[in-house]
């Protein structure tokens, strides 16, 4: 008897021991018995991120970005810079017997202005010949007495100097003039002489390199 009760007592551990175990294993798992777990851990396999397909996602984003939409194609006015305007043919004409300077642009005449030319031992030459030089609010020296006259109301050369001839010391253009009663005559030494608003406005209109014609 006492050793079946030993024995018993040892065997009763080890069913006691035992038996919870092997009840878990015999009970259906919960996330088995638990539709919501099944529910649950199936949307968690779903679900689960494509790394490459983020990625690839990602750099679709980042190409966009990059690239802005362009104009279509067809239009280039609204993407390429509009070409430079085409700078017009201008030249000039004096007609000393008219006693005017013509401009002319494109060959259609533009605007003509009243001049005075040179007087007799100081004729104003003809032939073609192009500006050489611009200056505004010229200083004048005065070719007999060297003096220097400074910008001004008493200038000979008036606001503006445009020459067009030289021959190395001496030097011919247009200019404006205090003497505004010589403009239509043949009184200067050589120069064209223009009131003074008519040479502002040829001064704007020319530039180093536009022809000269002088014609009798």
């Amino acid at each position: 008897m006492g050793k079946r009760l030993i024995n018993l007592k040892r065997a009763g551990v080890t069913v006691g021991i035992l038996l919870p175990a092997a009840l878990q294993l015999l009970q259906p798992s919960r996330t088995q018995a638990n539709p919501i777990a099944i529910e649950t851990a199936q949307n968690q396999v779903n679900v689960q991120p494509n790394l490459g397909a983020v990625r690839f996602e990602r750099l679709n984003q980042l190409v966009s970005w990059a690239s802005p939409d362009l104009p279509p194609l067809g239009n280039p006015d609204l993407f390429l810079p509009s070409p430079e305007a085409v700078q017009p043919d201008l030249h000039l004409v004096i007609r000393l017997s008219d006693r005017r300077v013509y401009v002319y642009e494109n060959d259609q005449m533009k605007t003509s202005f009243p001049i005075a030319i040179g007087r007799s031992g100081w004729e104003t030459p003809t032939g073609s010949f192009e500006v050489l030089q611009m200056q505004p609010n010229p200083i004048w020296q005065n070719p007999f007495t060297g003096e220097l006259i400074p910008p001004g109301s008493d200038n000979p050369l008036g606001s503006r100097w445009i020459g067009f001839w030289t021959d190395g010391n001496n030097y011919i253009g247009f200019h404006g003039t205090p003497n505004v009663d010589s403009v239509g005559q043949a009184a200067s030494h050589g120069c064209i002489r223009m009131y003074d608003q008519d040479v502002i406005a040829l001064f704007e209109m020319v530039e180093i390199g536009t022809p000269v014609e002088v014609v009798p």
